[in-house]
């Protein structure tokens, strides 16, 4: 859920409120590809349970995702296809907001814009940053994938002055979706 807190503590309750009225639930069975390699998607998506991996090209696991991590977020900023498949490990639920609703939000509500990109910047700059230190960009004794996720692991200081707010928004998120469904 590390990934998630950014762009979580970013955002303001409203914020919280709008993509939980927005977004759909929905159940993602064991082995189903949420998200194709290649295939155009027109959603961005929240984990609220389960665990789902990123794979690429040949299924290569390059990453695992939480409640509370978030997918989609590239083909929202560049409208480009996925470059990794996301496949569900487990009995999933997710949060699926339409693309066309967020941008149609982000034109409009310049405050809503201004917060959901910064919160994007930050949790890309900080995947770059890991990817950088990965593969050690060109420098001989890149990273270890150990050390990569031990790193992974570590809240910098702008994540740990909001985790207890961002944590709180998922939670009421996770909430608003529940008594949605009741």
């Amino acid at each position: 859920m590390r990934k998630a807190l950014y762009i979580l503590a970013d955002l303001d309750d409203r914020d919280i409120a709008w993509l939980s009225e927005t977004g759909v639930v929905r159940s993602v069975a064991e082995g189903e590809l949420l998200i194709r390699e290649g295939a155009v998607i027109d959603q961005l998506y929240i984990v609220i349970d389960g665990e789902l991996e990123v794979v690429v090209g040949d299924g290569k696991r390059v990453a695992e995702l939480v409640a509370g991590d978030i997918v989609g977020e590239m083909s929202l900023i560049e409208k480009r296809p996925p470059a990794a498949s996301v496949r569900s490990m487990s009995e999933a639920k997710v949060l699926a907001v339409p693309q066309v609703a967020i941008r149609h939000r982000l034109a409009k509500d310049t405050a809503f814009a201004a917060r959901f990109y910064r919160a994007l910047a930050v949790f890309l700059s900080d995947r770059l940053r890991s990817t950088v230190a990965t593969f050690g960009y060109g420098k001989p004794g890149a990273e270890s994938r150990q050390q990569a996720l031990e790193r992974e692991n570590e809240l910098d200081e702008v994540v740990l002055d909001t985790l207890h707010v961002a944590g709180d928004r998922m939670r009421r998120l996770v909430a608003m979706l529940e008594g949605r469904s009741k």
